[in-house]
């Protein structure tokens, strides 16, 4: 909280600053202010969005019309590809921008929320990006999933499902995916 506070005040002066100095014809030095204002209102919208000072790249669990599922940094559903071998993406492409993978900069890794018992790693992707998984399954976004608790992608193609809290596919029965889905078909559901 104090952290939160210290960037909100830093953001505060720079902006004072900045309208100080736009009647003086400082130019360079409101940009400057301006541009700190604006580095401060960002790592304070990063801080409160990792929960105050957690991880930006929190895996986390919320609560859909399925149950509890795994939720990116920004609260929406994650879903995990019947067709993607362990630590293997098979969605690129067209795939990938219908199904958006969650994925972190070189170097980082997510972190697990409460609740998230799967055990989170990464992969490198085809266009070498880093691609966050549980339990060797690549996690992915749904890009019609507007909000928080979005589930739209579930059982698309049969394919596509929502992820436990453990690393597995939810089903709308309770059952496993079918097993017919990991078949040598290239429907990828979108």
């Amino acid at each position: 909280m104090t952290k939160k506070l210290g960037l909100i005040g830093l953001a505060t002066v720079a902006l004072i600053l900045a309208a100080c100095n736009a009647g003086t014809g400082a130019g360079s030095a409101t940009a400057s202010a301006s541009a700190s204002a604006s580095a401060a209102a960002s790592a304070s919208a990063s801080a409160s969005a990792s929960g105050g000072g957690g991880s930006l790249y929190q895996i986390s669990v919320g609560q859909t019309s399925l149950g509890s599922v795994l939720t990116g940094p920004d609260g929406k559903t994650l879903y995990l590809f019947t067709k993607d071998s362990a630590g293997k993406s098979a969605c690129n492409g067209d795939c990938a921008s219908n199904w958006p993978p969650l994925t972190v900069p070189s170097g980082q890794s997510a972190t697990a929320g409460e609740g998230v018992t799967g055990t989170l790693g990464t992969i490198t992707r085809d266009d070498g990006s880093t691609q966050v998984t549980i339990a060797d399954h690549p996690l992915y976004y749904y890009a019609p999933d507007k909000a928080a608790g979005d589930t739209n992608g579930q059982g698309k193609n049969d394919v596509w499902f929502a992820v436990t809290p453990t690393g597995e596919a939810v089903s709308a029965a309770g059952a496993s995916p079918s097993a017919s889905a990991a078949g040598a078909s290239t429907n990828y559901g979108y």
